[in-house]
Parts: structure tokens; C-alpha cells; sequence
């Protein structure tokens, strides 16, 4: 069973430093209909409102020598047994009793995160997870199941 593995978010209001993502660790969020978590100063944004990443993806990247605690790729979902990079675009999740996602697209990355990383994006090409938004708001948790629901019409 897929679940939730680690759930973290930016504080709005709360400058990010130049060189690493600003992200608090946290046990349960609200996930809200067309903005994200509630209080991340990066919801709202039609594309991507959520940054969502698989466990063992994390996993294969740390052993890279990526920095992979909570929050470091820039994710805010991960995952634990969902290849969340082979999920296409339209794709829904259910994440918790309630909450549901829909990927948009695949994560490419930019030069910041890069420059944080201190290796070049081509080294986690299609390995970056999914941008989702939220489509049903609902409380989640860590350790909460995710299922990847039928496809909608």
C-alpha cells in the first residue's frame, strides 16, 4: 500500500535563504481545492500547487549524493511504494479519507535548485516527481494510504 512518508511546506511570510529550500517538517496538513497546503507561501498557483516525490526515488538520489531530508529536493509530498514519475498527466490521487490530486506534469527543475543541489539538472532528469493540484481538499498524515484512482472523464 502506498502511503505518505513525509509531508513539509514553506511558511509564508518567512524569507528562503539563497542557498537551500526553507521547508518545516510537519505530521498533518490541510490540503485546499485550487491553492495547496494551507499556509505554504508556494500554493496557489494554478500548475503547481504541490510538488509531490516518491520515497524510493529520494532513496536512489541520496546514494548520488543528493541532499534528500525532508524538504532539501524541494518536494512537499513524498510518497513511500508509488513511483510517482511514471504517473501521467490527469492522473488522481487520493491522498488520506478525503483529499484528492491531479497530476499536472512532470518536475523539471531549475538553476536554483541546481545551485543548491551543486549538480547539474541532467543528473535527476525524470526523477524531479510530479507538480499536482488539489481537485478535493481534506486533511492528510503522515502514514495516511494513497491510492491512484480510476481514470476520470
Amino acid at each position: 500500500m502506498a502511503q505518505i512518508a513525509s509531508i513539509v511546506y514553506k511558511p509564508e511570510g518567512v524569507p528562503e535563504p539563497p542557498d537551500a529550500y526553507l521547508r518545516v517538517d510537519i505530521d498533518e496538513a490541510h490540503l485546499i481545492e485550487g491553492y495547496g497546503i494551507e499556509g505554504d507561501a508556494k500554493g496557489g498557483h494554478p500548475n503547481r500547487q504541490l510538488n509531490l516525490m516518491s520515497y524510493e526515488t529520494l532513496t536512489n538520489l541520496r546514494a548520488l549524493g543528493f541532499y534528500t531530508e525532508p524538504g532539501q529536493m524541494g518536494e512537499q509530498i513524498v510518497i513511500h511504494r508509488l513511483d510517482v514519475d511514471s504517473l501521467p498527466s490527469g492522473a488522481r490521487l487520493q491522498i488520506g479519507e478525503s483529499a484528492v490530486v491531479e497530476v499536472i506534469k512532470p518536475r523539471t527543475g531549475c538553476d536554483r535548485f541546481s545551485a543548491i543541489q551543486g549538480k547539474p539538472l541532467s543528473a535527476v532528469e525524470g526523477q524531479m516527481g510530479v507538480m499536482a493540484k488539489v481537485v478535493s481538499s481534506g486533511l492528510i498524515r503522515i502514514g495516511d494510504a494513497v491510492k491512484v484512482l480510476p481514470a476520470h472523464v
